[in-house]
């Protein structure tokens, strides 16, 4: 077996083996490929590294709160906060108030920082929501075919055809009245789990539908009949034969539905029907500072910034990882 590729770094090494007249190394996976080309992708990096310190930032939110500002995400400071018109103060740029105040007197960096734990935590709840029941819906679909995929096809349509905005208003409303009842718990209408189990269901069909196409090609693959010949059972089929082959599709849509979703989330609590005060977000930070335009501008252009880096970084890093994984890429194995 004899490794080449067309990019520089596998070239050289292929030649450097030669040259030495030893045996040349194994065949690199799709995976370690993959991380090969992400690593020579230095913008990818970069925005996932912006990402990541905007992880690390938000889940330190408890740390900023009692140690360095000393207040917490609803505590009021109406007489310190205020001036004499009643307009919250600008940044100080020092321990409390650094980033300023809004009209209640509570401190903008702290609800920034509680915000993004928000606004991060729906989205990652939203994005696992999806993915798992997407991959499981479009594997059953596509691989039973039949009445089976005709039942999940119609339901991912019918959840296609709503706008995402318009409907997670609606499911939104209802569910911050009634509460939802899970069975084994119920939640209240503030609760944040509400809000990631909307946008976690809207999003399905999104990647639903590209995983039931490939897998409608993928069970009329030689590997498959031949694991059918073997005796294997419908089931080891899927999640060893299947799965397997799906999981780079997967892998490039977990960012994208990460920062569709965080989007989604603001978008939603802006209009009222995502977190409920007095729970902060990024969104509903942004929603309150819009009535204080444009005396206080601090108080939704901070959020603002904070929302557009962070989902700028998922995006940006989630190309690079899709560049990486794309089969198409310029680097091979050949035997």
């Amino acid at each position: 077996m004899s490794t080449t590729a067309t990019g520089t770094e596998l070239s050289a090494e292929s030649s450097a083996w030669a040259d030495a007249g030893e045996e040349l190394p194994p065949g690199l996976g799709p995976y370690q490929l993959a991380w090969r080309r992400l690593k020579r992708n230095k913008v990818a990096l970069v925005f996932g590294a912006l990402f990541l310190l905007v992880v690390i930032l938000c889940l330190l939110a408890p740390v900023y709160s009692h140690d360095i500002a000393h207040t917490g995400p609803n505590d009021e400071h109406v007489d310190t906060a205020l001036n004499q018109f009643g307009l919250p103060i600008g940044p100080t740029w020092h321990a409390k108030f650094f980033l300023g105040a809004d009209n209640t007197g509570r401190d903008v960096a702290v609800r920034l920082l509680y915000g993004g734990r928000n606004s991060l935590q729906i989205g990652a709840e939203a994005t696992l929501i999806t993915i798992v029941l997407a991959t499981l819906l479009g594997i059953l679909a596509g691989y039973f075919r039949g009445p089976l995929d005709g039942l999940i096809s119609r339901v991912f349509e019918l959840i296609w055809a709503y706008p995402v905005i318009l409907l997670g208003i609606a499911l939104g409303v209802v569910l911050a009245i009634s509460g939802l009842d899970l069975g084994f718990t119920r939640l209240s209408g503030n609760s944040l789990q509400i809000p990631a189990i909307i946008i976690g269901v809207i999003y399905i069909p999104y990647v639903g539908k590209p995983v039931r196409g490939q897998v409608l090609g993928l069970r009329e693959r030689e590997f498959i009949d031949a694991a059918r010949q073997q005796g294997l059972g419908h089931m080891r089929i899927m999640f060893s034969e299947i799965l397997p082959n799906v999981a780079s599709t997967i892998i490039v849509f977990i960012p994208l539905i990460m920062a569709n979703a965080i989007l989604t989330e603001a978008g939603l609590s802006f209009l009222g029907a995502g977190v409920r005060p007095p729970n902060p977000s990024w969104g509903t930070m942004i929603g309150e500072g819009i009535g204080l335009l444009p005396a206080a501008v601090h108080t939704m252009l901070v959020p603002g910034i904070m929302l557009v880096l962070c989902v700028l970084g998922i995006n940006v890093f989630g190309d690079g990882v899709r560049d990486a994984l794309d089969p198409r890429a310029k680097i091979r194995i050949e035997h």
